[in-house]
């Protein structure tokens, strides 16, 4: 497992490396061990260094902290971070949660940085500007499409019902029921 742990630390450390804060924060629970739990895969195990860097855990560790993804959480991540952050369940060490939930949500990888590093400052916008406007156009065709299916289900096929039309029936029920009890104590003063 550990061919899994040592690119997730390198790839971890590259993000703290730029961000001071970010390790000084972690520091303090150096020593400790983190499993991230995303089922199929296997379960991945790293520790906290002294100077707040990561390192995969050695065999056998046990975990102060497991955070684990629900099988929704790549559906939630398109939705966006705080639909995601519901798909995340963190059990163990508290104060070691609330740090490395904070680390999740701050922490960015400067893509076009490092990518200015291998082709040149104006390459890398160009092309970290035509990956965002890619995303961009994936997420508004994933958008129209389920507009589409819905408008289909809604409109075409009639398998769900809008809101008010479901009011609307509701209340004619409501009224029907009304009329049937009335109509009942007639028959029963009649009678």
């Amino acid at each position: 497992m550990i061919a899994l742990e040592t690119p997730l630390a390198a790839a971890l450390n590259h993000l703290l490396e730029t961000e001071p804060w970010a390790r000084e924060r972690l520091a303090p629970f150096a020593g400790e061990t983190v499993a991230l739990a995303t089922p199929p895969l296997p379960e991945l195990r790293l520790a906290i260094l002294d100077d707040g860097r990561v390192a995969p855990a050695a065999q056998g560790a046990q975990p102060s902290l497991t955070v684990a993804l629900k099988p929704d959480a790549l559906a939630a991540l398109a939705r966006g971070e705080e639909q995601f952050m519901r798909s995340v369940e963190v059990t163990g060490n508290a104060r070691l949660a609330s740090e490395v939930l904070l680390l999740v949500r701050q922490l960015r990888w400067d893509a076009e940085e490092d990518l200015s590093k291998l082709v040149g400052d104006v390459v890398a916008h160009r092309i970290v500007g035509l990956a965002r406007d890619f995303s961009a156009w994936q997420a508004d065709a994933v958008r129209r499409l389920a507009d589409s299916v819905m408008e289909y289900a809604l409109e075409e096929q009639r398998v769900l019902v809008r809101r008010g039309e479901l009011d609307a029936l509701a209340a004619q029920a409501a009224r029907l029921r009304d009329a049937l009890e009335r109509l009942e104590k007639r028959l029963e003063r009649l009678s």
